[in-house]
């Protein structure tokens, strides 16, 4: 039962099968019979979980095992404690409301590295970064709660999924590592 995991690079898709002119997972992982427990969208990097176990993969994915998730999110604004404490509570967008979670204004992460391409600068409206921790994860929903307080996401970066985070398991974009069944304990 492998559990691998991956930081995904920018505008690589989710899925193992080949669509022309774009990479997927098959251009970084070449592991038969495994597959990702959750997404990240195309234009989103970072952390994913793969698995050639149906059970663990459906714990990992699905919302009602409520998985914490956390991204790092540059967003185009500055937030004020307002826009913070709106995205912490139930936020309606419209086809759902979301539960509460974590988010707070952080400084650019450090350790983060350059996305490729590099995000558009504009001179005249900052960026700034926002730390968010859910335990769901509906379609694209950071990307919609930042837009629905007026701070639109420039990039979106998944750096943990319940207790494997890229902290703990230093990962550059592309890069791979199995976490032996030992580590995984009493998670399947």
């Amino acid at each position: 039962m492998p559990l691998i995991l991956f930081n995904k690079p920018f505008q690589v898709l989710c899925q193992f099968s080949p669509q022309e002119g774009r990479e997927s997972l098959a251009d970084y992982l070449d592991i038969p019979n495994i597959y990702p427990a959750g997404r990240l969208d195309a234009d989103s990097e970072g952390l994913m979980l793969l698995t050639d176990d149906g059970r663990l993969q459906h714990k990992i994915a699905h919302p009602d095992h409520k998985e914490a998730k956390s991204y790092l999110v540059q967003v185009d604004g500055v937030p004020d404690a307002e826009s913070l404490a709106r995205l912490q509570a139930p936020l309606d967008l419209g086809d759902f409301v979301t539960k509460p979670c974590r988010a707070v204004r952080i400084a650019e992460p450090e350790w983060l590295w350059p996305r490729n391409p590099p995000i558009r600068a504009r001179k005249d409206k900052p960026t700034s970064w926002i730390a968010i921790t859910l335990e769901e994860g509906k379609n694209r929903q950071v990307r919609r709660m930042t837009a629905a307080v007026g701070l639109p996401t420039l990039r979106l970066v998944r750096t943990s999924i319940g207790p494997f985070s890229l902290a703990s398991h230093p990962l550059m974009p592309g890069e791979w590592m199995e976490v032996a069944a030992e580590d995984v304990g009493g998670r399947s």
